[in-house]
């Protein structure tokens, strides 16, 4: 029990010169409200001392853990928005607003909770179910403050994992580019020259699909024949179709 608590007092996010604090814009950008929306990652400024901070909340944290051990155990899952207002309403005897406000701040910002928002996972509700999607900007920005807070305790270059990752958020997401970066404002370097390089790449990549499906339809050929035919495997032919 203490050490998953202990895991939720992850500070929030510092500038530093080897992480820079991405811009986003007023869309992509969520109050400071703590978990009043449960909007992650709240925060891309300097908070208090961490240690401070979670001594403050552990009671309720401790509390949430023995109420939601499906939400707040060993298993992080992102939470539903509006998560905030339910507790309150659901134990009103238990909960007060600031002090559940800052301890869903801290959990929130923790680098387990922010770890399975990157990973494109459900939102859940109080019974554990999952039922929303988390938004793409959301994803975004919570993998370049994972991004930042390793590349501040590591001599290696981290752009290289982190270019993987904003592929595969970017092409789950489905958004053309022009909509992904109207919902996620616009980064400050070096994180704006990788995503313009991971948007071109992507692109290119839907538009091959793209054309290796409108030739496969006129072909009039089995997806085996096909792929015979142009020197490729199966698999592959079959993966650009879906």
């Amino acid at each position: 029990m203490t050490e998953i608590l202990q895991e939720q007092a992850e500070p929030v996010i510092t500038t530093t010169a080897d992480a820079p604090v991405p811009v986003v814009s007023e869309s992509a950008q969520q109050p400071d409200t703590g978990a009043e929306t449960v909007a992650e990652p709240v925060a891309f400024a300097t908070a208090p001392k961490s240690k401070n901070r979670f001594e403050a909340v552990q009671p309720v944290l401790e509390k949430l853990f023995e109420l939601y051990p499906q939400l707040f155990g060993a298993r992080f899952v992102p939470l539903k928005l509006g998560i905030f207002q339910e507790l309150l309403a659901a134990h009103p005897e238990v909960f007060k607003r600031d002090t559940l406000k800052a301890a869903l701040g801290v959990h929130t910002r923790s680098t387990r909770y922010l770890q399975s928002v990157a990973s494109g996972q459900k939102r859940h509700d109080l019974q554990g179910n999952p039922v929303d999607d988390v938004a793409p900007e959301h994803v975004f920005l919570s993998i370049v403050e994972l991004y930042q807070r390793r590349q501040a305790r590591s001599k290696e270059n981290l752009l290289p994992k982190l270019r993987a990752q904003l592929i595969i958020a970017f092409e789950k997401s489905g958004l053309t580019r022009q909509h992904y970066l109207a919902r996620i404002g616009t980064p400050a370097e070096p994180i704006q020259e990788l995503l313009d390089d991971v948007l071109s790449e992507v692109e290119q990549q839907r538009a091959r699909r793209a054309a290796l499906k409108q030739a496969f339809e006129a072909s009039g050929q089995s997806v085996e024949a096909f792929a015979d035919a142009l020197g490729m495997r199966v698999r592959d032919v079959q993966t650009a179709l879906k």
